[in-house]
């Protein structure tokens, strides 16, 4: 686990499910999604169709939750954009709007980058997100990572094009 005083990121246990469930699956168009690849379509789970994929949740190394006060309001996520494990890139949800414009995800994202610095032999860590997510960029850009590529109007979100924005450290600027 990685603290920020009542902010952590942790592995995502058993009894953690359900709130996930809930705050992931339940609804058909649920207000992140509009942050969250938009793009990409949505769709809602029963509770048995998660439960089948329960155990690809717990503990895993790619996926921990967010908790504020140890309550769960998102998650943080990495994986690898090829075999070799050189490049990876990580992902967050902050999944209720109350949690949104409070420094949440830019205090859980570095406790992530932290996680995986420590833990992973990285020399890099990445996040691609689209041009319509200001918000994202900007907590990216906060935790003094750089836009190392833009490429333009491929996603297509509402009726307009946006591009697709990746962002990367490096190491050894984490750890000035």
């Amino acid at each position: 686990m990685y603290k920020d005083k009542e902010i952590a990121v942790r592995p995502i246990e058993r009894a953690d499910l359900p709130r996930l469930w809930e705050l992931i699956y339940t609804e058909e168009n649920p207000e992140w999604k509009q942050w969250d690849a938009p793009y990409f379509p949505h769709y809602t789970k029963s509770w048995e169709e998660f439960a089948e994929m329960q155990d690809g949740w717990i503990v895993s190394d790619h996926r921990w939750v967010i908790t504020v006060h140890e309550e769960i309001c998102g998650m943080v996520s990495y994986y690898y954009e090829d075999e070799q494990k050189n490049w990876l890139e990580m992902g967050i949800v902050l999944h209720q709007p109350s949690s949104w414009n409070q420094s949440i995800g830019t205090r859980a994202l570095g406790l992530w980058i932290d996680h995986l610095f420590n833990h992973l032999p990285l020399v890099r860590v990445g996040l691609t997100t689209w041009s319509g997510n200001t918000r994202m960029i900007r907590v990216a850009e906060k935790l003094g990572m750089q836009i190392e590529a833009r490429i333009r109007k491929v996603r297509y979100y509402n009726g307009k094009y946006y591009d697709s924005i990746r962002l990367g450290m490096l190491r050894e600027e984490w750890e000035i």
